[in-house]
């Protein structure tokens, strides 16, 4: 592939304001999710080069009760002025405000009255890894407080405090006051920008594809040409229908993370952030918790989050980078006898709990004979075979089980594009615990091993009933193979 040209004036400008086109679509679809989820305090409009605000009026999330939500938005074409303290508290090349005192200066507009304001500093410019300050950044909030705060007047971060508060024309407790409210929302890029739109999108119940994507933010550039400052909900809704985005139901937002950041944490209405309490280098090593945190107590926070989503919740939709075991246990939690509709994104599509389908899908068995006790193991090879694997660790760890059942596609053969679709997906899960219904009847316990697609072991979880006690079992590829991670009544 050929290298583009460099971006021209014209270029830049386009792109630039494309950019704040999708961020004024993405709290549009707030908007939406939140009026529709009725979460408490909701967005009520959105404002666009919202007059008397300052110089966070990008875009402007307006709530009934404060804070409402500021987004100062900064492109860059390219990675040559990462976000440190040059760039943040230094005057433009024009001898301008610096960027960090304009938002200073805003910030004491918009809390002059004594109510509190949540700012945004969003960019495609990635943070300075040698910035003193900037590095303390909490990637699950955005915020640098309250790392900044450690360290004497004499350490790097306190004269880099001493030294941004200076800049900026504000006292070292005010720049705390600050610094403890502005998001720093950075390296989103464009194409991260679209991604976490579409998926923002997605559980809000719309087509989320990218002409879908590109679709909204074209309709808010036509607003702008209006000389629109303000889109409300009815406007929103209108919209909506006029393009032809509607696929779903909106929903509340779950989001587990157990491998890395979920970029729709801040959209979630409950998050469980486990990137730091799971053991691994990288997102491929994180395979369970990291002494002293336990399976037991994520498993508690789990099985918790029912009673921390809006009231009367019954559609959901998980986000986040997690494995097997925990997706099994959150539909277990959120099971198919609660009347909740749970949905995941699955590669480009939205599986859902209730997705329809004619009739359960037979899947392929095999038996195997252990003849180590009366329970049983099971496991569901959908996206590759871990019949070997199992039994090793079955005999390696004398699991008292009578038998291995393997259950794999109708057609026998595991592979990654086995199920094409959620109404596949949810006649293969109902298919499944059909069969193992019958096999489970004088059995008091099974130990469940999963190869299935993320979204697979979440509609079985969710169907995960009339069996007997499950123990679910986390593939840590390391040592013994597998490792016991939840248990469930079933």
């Amino acid at each position: 592939m050929e290298p583009l040209p460099a971006p021209g004036p014209t270029s830049v400008r386009i792109t630039g304001d494309y950019y704040q086109f999708l961020a004024v679509w993405e709290a549009c679809v707030t908007l939406l999710r939140e009026n529709a989820a009725h979460v408490p305090n909701p967005v009520l409009s959105v404002g666009v080069e919202y007059d008397g605000v300052g110089n966070v009026d990008d875009v402007v999330l307006l709530r009934g009760t404060p804070p409402s939500t500021y987004k100062q938005l900064k492109y860059t074409v390219d990675s040559s002025t990462p976000v440190n303290e040059k760039y943040l508290t230094e005057p433009s090349k024009k001898g301008g405000t610096s960027v960090l005192k304009k938002i200073a200066l805003a910030w004491k507009k918009l809390t002059a009255d004594g109510d509190s304001a949540d700012l945004v500093l969003a960019t495609n410019r990635a943070p300075d890894p040698s910035d003193e300050l900037v590095t303390l950044r909490d990637a699950r909030t955005g915020l640098l407080m309250p790392k900044v705060a450690n360290g004497g007047t004499n350490s790097k971060p306190g004269r880099a405090r001493t030294r941004w508060a200076q800049a900026v024309g504000l006292t070292e407790a005010e720049l705390g006051e600050l610094l403890s409210t502005l998001r720093f929302d950075l390296a989103k890029d464009m194409v991260r920008f679209e991604e976490t739109l579409g998926l923002l999108m997605a559980v809000t119940g719309l087509r989320h594809d990218q002409r879908a994507v590109e679709a909204g933010a074209n309709w808010v550039a036509k607003m702008v040409r209006e000389g629109r400052r303000q889109l409300t909900l009815d406007m929103v809704q209108a919209a909506v229908a006029d393009l032809d985005l509607m696929a779903g139901p909106a929903r509340a937002v779950l989001s587990v993370a157990t491998l890395k950041p979920d970029p729709l944490a801040p959209n979630a209405d409950h998050t469980l952030h486990w990137v730091e309490r799971f053991d691994g280098d990288t997102d491929f090593d994180k395979r369970h918790p990291l002494a002293p945190n336990t399976w037991l107590q994520l498993q508690a926070d789990i099985e918790a989050a029912p009673g921390r989503l809006p009231a009367g919740s019954t559609a959901i939709s998980v986000t986040g980078s997690f494995r097997l075991a925990p997706a099994f246990l959150v539909g277990t939690t959120f099971r198919m006898v609660t009347g909740t509709d749970l949905a995941i994104v699955q590669g480009p599509q939205l599986w859902s709990t209730n997705a329809p389908y004619e009739d359960a899908l037979v899947p392929g068995f095999t038996e195997h004979q252990i003849d180590q006790g009366d329970e049983l193991a099971v496991a569901i090879a959908i996206t590759m075979d871990p019949t070997e694997d199992v039994l090793d660790y079955v005999h390696g760890q004398n699991l008292p089980v009578s038998k291995l059942l393997v259950y794999t596609p109708p057609s026998g053969k595991a592979k990654d594009t086995s199920i094409p679709d959620g109404s596949a997906a949810t006649a293969l899960a109902v298919g499944i615990r059909d069969h193992l219904r019958r096999q489970t009847r004088p059995v008091r316990r099974l130990h469940l091993f999963l190869a299935t697609p993320r979204g697979l072991a979440l509609i079985l979880g969710h169907r995960w009933n009339r069996l007997c006690q499950t123990v679910v079992y986390e593939d840590i590829k390391v040592g013994t193979g597998y490792e016991p991670a939840f248990t469930v009544q079933a």
